[in-house]
């Protein structure tokens, strides 16, 4: 009898101690941007874990839990580019028994941002590392939109090019932000032959900020410009810091029925949306921070700010000029979904202070228009005309103070 429970015993502690360490990680992905560097561990289940930061030379190590070797863990270093900002390598191995180690030797040190994501579309359980300059965490981030000084050179892409000269039709240069939707973790809407919203609208941005920065009178900069997630908020806190006067979210999006088809522009709505669809739209635009992952811990007084600003209204009628020069324009290069600018409470249109406006260049569930967006010399017709609205907004409206956030920080 003592014999057999004492199989029985250890029989348990074997089962027990599989159970512990048999979860694999399903996906692991890296994502570097100029900002900050995003590290994301895919599984069946919640990863328990603990990290802690060594100096002299800068590491984080990550103790994942219960978390066995795998090719998804094994996957991880050989994601990474000696162009990462932040991470110089990537070493994982066992620490002890039930514990799986990954240690990041870092460039510089960092502010870690760690968190879990529940399951969501695609996706499953998520463990999120997010590795920020020390000076510039994602709460200090947004807390520096309230004073509106130049961002470091990373923050905003802007190629260096020799200055333009006004003309005298503009009091200064214009600065537009472009803004190309989705991004990193969030793929945005997916067409029939795979395409994905975020490449497209890198593309179309891409394109469209070549177009604008070779007018005379005007600069763009570009909110991203690669594959990496930047939360909604910050997007807008993007724009602000460059003092931008216009600010354009470029998309592609989806719907449940593949011959929905043709162009539409939204602007900001302070008293809902003007249709069912355009609320629709909002709401899965604004769910892209559930996608892409954002730490709900981090603070964002900056957004509390915007939503009390949003009883100035001059800025969205701006919006709403600027959206009707654009889709009058572009109807001549695609069918209209609807012939007048729609609104409602998209949060990447929150800037109080910008004319912002959301461009829904096609339907990428549209298997004809899919084909579209991925050709390159549509793409070229199609920024040509958004440059023209623009362009056309501004001999209607010229700029005549110095800056929109200098007359109003």
């Amino acid at each position: 009898m003592l014999h057999a429970l004492l199989k029985t015993f250890l029989l348990c502690g074997l089962l027990a101690s599989g159970w512990a360490q048999a979860l694999q990680l399903s996906a692991s992905r890296l994502w570097p941007s100029p900002d900050y560097t995003r590290i994301t561990l895919e599984a069946a289940q919640p990863v328990a874990h603990k990290y802690f930061a060594l100096s002299n030379p800068e590491r984080l190590v990550i103790d994942l839990e219960g978390v066995e070797a795998g090719a998804a863990l094994d996957a991880l270093a050989g994601q990474l580019t000696v162009e990462d900002p932040y991470i110089g390598a990537i070493r994982v191995g066992m620490n002890r028994p039930g514990v799986m180690r990954l240690v990041l030797d870092l460039k510089t040190a960092v502010k870690p941002s760690v968190f879990q994501l529940p399951p969501l579309g695609q996706y499953g359980h998520r463990l999120v590392v997010d590795l920020y300059p020390v000076q510039a965490g994602p709460a200090q981030t947004a807390d520096s939109a309230a004073t509106p000084a130049a961002p470091p050179q990373s923050s905003v892409t802007e190629q260096p090019r020799p200055a333009k000269p006004a003309t005298p039709q503009y009091a200064r240069l214009i600065t537009v932000a472009i803004d190309a939707g989705h991004g990193g973790e969030d793929p945005g809407a997916l067409g029939a032959s795979g395409s994905r919203e975020k490449d497209i609208t890198l593309a179309l941005a891409k394109k469209l900020k070549q177009k604008i920065d070779a007018q005379e009178n005007m600069r763009a900069v570009l909110i991203r410009d690669g594959d990496y997630f930047v939360p909604l908020a910050q997007r807008v806190t993007k724009a602000r810091a460059v003092k931008a006067d216009l600010f354009m979210s470029i998309h592609a999006d989806a719907f449940i029925k593949p011959h929905a088809r043709g162009s539409s522009v939204f602007a900001l709505s302070e008293n809902g949306a003007t249709s069912v669809a355009a609320r629709w739209l909002a709401k899965k635009e604004n769910e892209a921070d559930l996608v892409g992952g954002i730490n709900i811990d981090v603070k964002d007084p900056f957004l509390k700010r915007t939503l009390i600003d949003l009883s100035q209204t001059a800025t969205i009628n701006d919006s709403l000029k600027l959206g009707r020069a654009v889709l009058k324009e572009i109807g001549g290069v695609n069918t209209l979904h609807k012939a007048h600018v729609e609104q409602a409470g998209f949060a990447v249109l929150k800037a109080p202070d910008i004319p912002s406006i959301l461009i829904e260049t096609a339907f990428i569930s549209n298997p004809e228009e899919e084909k579209r967006l991925n050709d390159s010399a549509y793409q070229d017709r199609l920024v040509d005309a958004i440059v023209v609205g623009v362009k056309d907004y501004f001999d209607k409206h010229p700029l005549t103070a110095p800056s929109r956030l200098t007359r109003n920080p």
